[in-house]
């Protein structure tokens, strides 16, 4: 399948509609293709192969240059800002890149060839350059290189085709209207922010971009701009809502939901949500299916407590013996970069196995029980990581709980729990509020605190991190 370039789309079709916003500046669709086809003549006149490598945060020029990227006919290659160095080499070897784009503020000194910042990019004198006309549904339009909660990332291809589709199907879930403007907080190198974009493009939508998430700014942004949509994770969720509590400062009226990705929420979140009027869209997706799959409706959310929803449109589903969850989508990835066993060693039967166990109720809508590698068995008996959080994230006094799987000669595995808290509570308090709310065998008896949990850019727990730290231990 072949489709007209989507920017060159919009800007035909409504050429004077904003396209995106950073609270300082708008570019209409008209705008944008100009100021894109600048860029492209710039990295034309590089020739740096077929990928090109970002660094980016969520700006308006880094926002035009991976339209720059893709619209040259080149794949994108997202690199996560955080990693270290020796990371961030790993990544770009792993691609091949001959260029790399480094936003100003993300420059290290030790950084050389293939990286290249902004200033010194748009230095370089060029003429503008005709973007390519289409897009061909085949083509890997992104690599993302997987966040690695349980190990070393993996460059995930993403299609033209991955991108439309998912984009189709979250609209045939959300709704959509010309008047929408999508909030982008969440980091661009990751598929959250990334699908924002794709998103705008193809629905003709603003997106406004956020650097980064600051409680008051966010609210003051959701209040006072016509924003209609905005993707969370658990933590933003709950930060904002403190907030509106604190303020009393209620969302502009064109407001419709927050989607929210990256884990359930609980059902106290969900009841404030529901006096506060902010209707929550849960979703569950993944880097290789260019964001989310399953979602639960709205109006679901307090009945549904701890759901992720059904499938949408374009999406299959069903668990295997085991209960791992089990998925057919056209906006699954083709694989993996230079791993070409790694996606059919992932598949059985046509159906892609996602290493999550879940399990469906009466009315077949899926429950995350937790990761297949993650998971617990101690004398036996099978125990759930993310459970056992749920339950003592209620406990108060608690702020953040993680939980993993410590060796033991006598039950086999023994759930540990690493716990933030400004507090030092006794052992047996947690063991005798765990025993009122767990089976037993799910109870941590060893409670080790920390200032921070390690996380990857969605905000999900890097347990190996942490394992490794018992194991030193």
């Amino acid at each position: 399948m072949e489709t007209q370039n989507w920017l060159l789309k919009q800007a035909t079709t409504q050429p004077y509609h904003v396209a995106v916003d950073d609270g300082n500046e708008q570019l209409t669709f008209a705008e944008l293709k100009k100021q894109v086809e600048l860029l492209k003549g710039k990295i034309d006149q590089l020739n740096p192969g077929s990928r090109v490598g970002l660094l980016a945060t969520n700006t308006l020029i880094s926002y035009q240059l991976a339209l720059a990227i893709i619209c040259s006919g080149r794949t994108i290659v997202w690199l996560n800002w955080r990693l270290a160095d020796e990371e961030l080499r790993r990544q770009i070897n792993d691609s091949e890149l001959c260029l790399c784009l480094v936003e100003d503020s993300l420059w290290r000194p030790k950084m050389e060839k293939p990286f290249k910042s902004y200033s010194a990019f748009m230095a370089i004198v060029a003429e503008p350059s005709v973007l390519v006309p289409t897009f061909n549904a085949e083509q890997v339009a992104s690599i993302m290189y997987t966040s690695g909660t349980t190990g070393n990332p993996k460059g995930v291809l993403q299609t033209f085709g991955n991108h439309f589709y998912s984009a189709v199907s979250s609209a045939l879930n959300l709704g959509l209207s010309s008047s929408d403007k999508w909030l982008c907080v969440a980091p661009i190198f990751h598929i959250s922010g990334f699908s924002i974009i794709m998103r705008g493009l193809i629905y003709g939508m603003t997106v406004r971009l956020v650097k980064k998430f600051r409680v008051e700014e966010i609210e003051k942004v959701l209040a006072n701009e016509a924003v209609t949509i905005m993707s969370v994770v658990p933590f933003m969720l709950k930060k904002l809502i403190l907030q509106q509590e604190h303020t009393n400062i209620h969302y502009n009226p064109a407001f419709r939901c927050m989607l929210l990705g990256g884990g359930t929420i609980d059902q106290q979140t969900l009841a404030k949500c529901f006096q506060l009027s902010i209707p929550v869209v849960q979703c569950y997706g993944m880097t290789e299916t260019c964001s989310q799959i399953i979602a639960l409706r709205s109006a679901d959310a307090l009945e549904k407590v701890g759901s992720v929803g059904q499938p949408l449109f374009t999406t299959q589903l069903k668990l295997s013996e085991k209960g791992e969850i089990l998925l057919k989508t056209p906006a699954l990835t083709p694989g993996y970069l230079n791993l070409p066993a790694k996606l059919s060693a992932k598949m059985i039967n046509g159906w892609y196995r996602t290493g999550d166990i879940g399990h469906l109720d009466a009315d077949g809508y899926l429950y995350i029980d937790g990761r297949a590698d993650e998971m617990l068995i101690s004398g036996g008996e099978n125990i759930f990581p993310q459970e056992v959080e749920q339950v003592y994230q209620h406990y108060h006094g608690i702020k953040e709980i993680a939980v993993v799987g410590k060796n033991d000669a006598e039950w086999g595995q023994v759930p540990v729990a690493f716990i933030i808290s400004e507090q030092r509570f006794s052992p047996a308090q947690l063991i005798n509020y765990g025993y009122q709310h767990l089976a037993h065998y799910k109870v941590p008896r060893c409670y080790i605190y920390v200032d921070k949990l390690p996380k990857n850019a969605s905000g999900k727990i890097r347990r190996f991190i942490l394992q490794e730290k018992l194991n030193k231990n």
